[in-house]
């Protein structure tokens, strides 16, 4: 059970009530106020990835839904000073 005030052991569901492991990432952005570049991000369980990726599908914000284990990876990957060729 998680207690307010403390940061979960591992990600959770971004559904309302829900406390699950996440284990997708639902990349989004609202046109309106975002940059087109610019991403938010909602985790999902299981049981939540559809509905919560149908309710940013009818307002056009949901861009990208990805594992969230290949999310961090590619998020790393990007802070890895080792891994930049510029």
């Amino acid at each position: 059970m998680n207690v307010p005030g403390t940061e979960p052991s591992s990600p959770v569901c971004s559904a309302k009530g829900c406390r699950a492991d996440a284990v997708w990432v639902l990349a989004w952005n609202n046109p309106k106020l975002h940059t087109p570049e610019r991403r938010k991000t909602w985790l999902a369980c299981e049981e939540h990835r559809e509905h919560l990726s149908q309710f940013l599908g009818v307002r056009g914000f949901l861009k990208d839904v990805v594992p969230l284990a290949e999310w961090e990876a590619a998020q790393a990957a990007s802070r890895d000073p080792a891994d930049r060729t510029d």
